[in-house]
């Protein structure tokens, strides 16, 4: 079964190359049926091939499989090759899963859009492109994947492009993320110059032994890849494209926040382990921009009213934990989070869209309210997302994750309670802009009436989703057969010291922390709403209101300090010479061929002339020179 790894990334990739050349003679119904089918069988191929893997272990834990040579010049190789353990089986497992079950719900959102094409093809490619990244064993490779998920998202987020606003959406997400392309392309660059290959098993086992521990060297290299990461994965300072980035339909939100793009920088993180640990000051900065980003985004989510910005502030802030455990050390708590972060990202965006569909297309959550009742599937499932984002503890899976990644934290000593405390002040924040999302949508008076066909199709994946945002956390149970047990055949063991009392009372205090947040938003937004409107009515409440509103603020500061100085400098520089140079050279072309026009009069006795102008001249050129 190992040996057809390669066919997971080939079908969702079959799909769009089919849909693309073909959807328009297949109709929409058939591009559907294909686009999701190829994702399901490539789910099933991925969990035929994670059983089969996990058949090995312990004994055996890397599989690789060599297709042909990509690129064979002197001093220079790189094949095709695939790259099976631990942590690429998990994520392999997820990005092909959760897909399908977001293709499966497409099948219905999207089924009367006049783009629904093109929107499968691009789904596919999307899934593809993730596939082929956390697949690759060597980091050109990956770095197509990359590019590729890239290159989808600015598509799928300007996919109704008829919109002004989603095509700026799409080319921010774009320009913003191509930052930290670069500086990954050129974290590729030094790598190869310094280990002779790409070759992410080859780099990784040689890397202890080419730099000490501290050397720059490893800084530099860790750095370049934390550029690239922070870009992908909307991270401080790079994490404004992702509220603008729900733009696109909901499905694309669900994909890009549960299985592709966001999370890229987290398993690039952890599949370099092995440099970043050699860089244990870079560590500790990836550390800090997850604690401050996930606490930024988190006063932000408090107060949106779009639910799709609530969501995404939300994944800002998910992924700075993930970040945070990353930094720490705790290299298996962080993918672990990811793991169950799927799970109830995807199926929150998806009931998202179930609500701003039957409610004419409406955003902000103020305008809704009372849907408990008026749709109750939608608000249940929703309600296991919520838990389970909130940490509600013991019985929902994201107080499994998010807890190990607190309770890991404050036992990583140097700093680990600074940053223990802003991951608790996370938890809190987290469990009142979620639960402040519920009260609003789903309590209280209901000001529109919901309209519209739900189908098992959208269902279906919801209620999947919801059982698995409940009990997913206790895969991590008992711990010696646990997903962390198992990712740490290819990730380090975590080295913290904490005692088994001190992990209880870590465990306590987290658990309340949720459940506090929780009652502070039934009181702010249920019993006492009054309150939140008299803070926002005075001035400084009215400034922190606009600053949080506005994502603290931070695109007036990159217009400030980029986009304005450049495009002043553009106008000022419009006329300069140089463009005088190519202006003037287009004139001359056109007085040519202003000139050759006339030649071509259509009078035949002038084009014999020429003839014989032509050939005396080249007789004259033979004889005298």
């Amino acid at each position: 079964m190992l040996d057809l790894i390669w066919i997971i990334p080939l079908l969702p990739l079959a799909g769009f190359i089919i849909i693309s050349l073909f959807g328009k003679l297949m109709g929409r119904k058939t591009s559907s049926v294909i686009g999701v089918g190829v994702v399901g069988l490539s789910a099933v191929f991925a969990i035929l091939a994670g059983i089969t893997f996990m058949s090995r272990l312990p004994g055996e834990n890397v599989f690789t499989k060599q297709l042909w040579t990509w690129i064979n010049i002197p001093g220079f190789s790189v094949n095709m090759g695939f790259y099976l353990d631990s942590l690429s089986t998990t994520f392999i497992f997820i990005i092909s899963f959760v897909s399908f079950l977001i293709h499966l719900y497409s099948s219905y959102f999207m089924k009367d859009d006049e783009g629904v094409i093109r929107f499968f093809a691009w789904m596919n490619l999307f899934t593809a492109s993730m596939l082929l990244l956390v697949m690759a064993d060597n980091l050109l490779l990956l770095y197509l994947g990359w590019e590729g998920v890239g290159l989808c998202s600015y598509l799928l987020i300007g996919f109704w492009y008829k919109d002004p606003a989603n095509g700026h959406a799409a080319r921010k997400a774009f320009i913003v993320t191509r930052i930290g392309d670069t500086a990954m392309a050129i974290g590729l660059f030094f790598l190869f110059r310094a280990f002779g290959t790409l070759n992410i098993h080859e780099i990784l086992q040689s890397a202890p032994h080419v730099w000490s521990s501290g050397s720059p060297e490893a800084r530099i290299a860790a750095l370049l890849l934390l550029g690239g990461a922070v870009g992908k994965s909307a991270q401080l300072p790079l994490q404004t494209w992702l509220p603008d980035a729900m733009a696109g339909p909901s499905p694309v939100s669900a994909l890009i926040h549960a299985a592709t793009m966001v999370t890229a920088g987290v398993y690039l993180i952890a599949r370099t382990n092995a440099i970043f640990t050699l860089a244990p000051a870079v560590m500790t900065l990836v550390a800090i921009i997850g604690a401050v980003t996930l606490l930024l985004a988190g006063f932000s989510a408090i107060v949106q009213k779009d639910i799709k910005r609530v969501l995404a502030y939300s994944t800002i802030s998910q992924i700075g934990y993930m970040f945070l455990a990353l930094g720490v050390g705790a290299w298996s708590a962080a993918v672990f989070h990811f793991f169950i972060h799927a799970f109830f990202k995807a199926l929150l965006f998806l009931a998202a869209g179930v609500i701003i569909t039957n409610l004419h297309h409406e955003h902000n959550m103020f305008k809704m309210g009372g849907l408990r009742k008026k749709m109750p599937l939608v608000f249940y499932t929703f309600l296991a997302g919520a838990g389970s984002l909130s940490a509600l503890p013991l019985i929902t899976a994201g107080f499994f994750s998010k807890d190990l990644i607190l309770s890991e934290t404050f036992a990583s000593g140097n700093g680990g309670v600074l940053l223990w405390l802003a991951g608790l002040t996370g938890a809190g924040l987290t469990a009142l802009y979620t639960f402040r999302m519920v009260f609003i949508t789903f309590f209280g008076e209901a000001k529109m009436e919901p309209e519209g066909k739900r189908s098992s199709l959208m269902f279906i994946p919801l209620v999947t989703l919801a059982i698995l945002s409940i009990i997913g956390g206790y895969i991590n149970l008992p711990a010696h057969h646990s997903i962390t047990a198992f990712l740490q055949n290819s990730l380090p063991a975590f080295h913290g010291d904490a005692s088994h009392g001190t992990d209880i009372i870590l465990k306590v205090v987290s658990g309340l922390t949720a459940l506090a947040g929780v009652y502070i938003a039934y009181l702010l937004y249920i019993k006492r709403p009054q309150m939140v409107y008299a803070w926002k009515q005075k001035p400084f409440g009215h400034f922190i209101y606009t600053l949080w509103f506005k994502g603290w603020r931070f695109d007036d500061l990159y217009n400030y300090v980029f986009v304005y100085p450049v495009v002043a400098i553009a106008k000022i520089n419009r006329k300069d010479f140089i463009d005088s140079i190519y202006t003037g050279i287009a004139r001359l072309m056109m007085l040519l061929h202003e000139g050759f026009i006339l030649s071509q009069n259509g009078k035949l006795r002038w084009y014999l002339a020429f003839i014989v102008i032509g050939v005396i001249i080249g007789f004259t050129i033979t004889v005298f020179l």
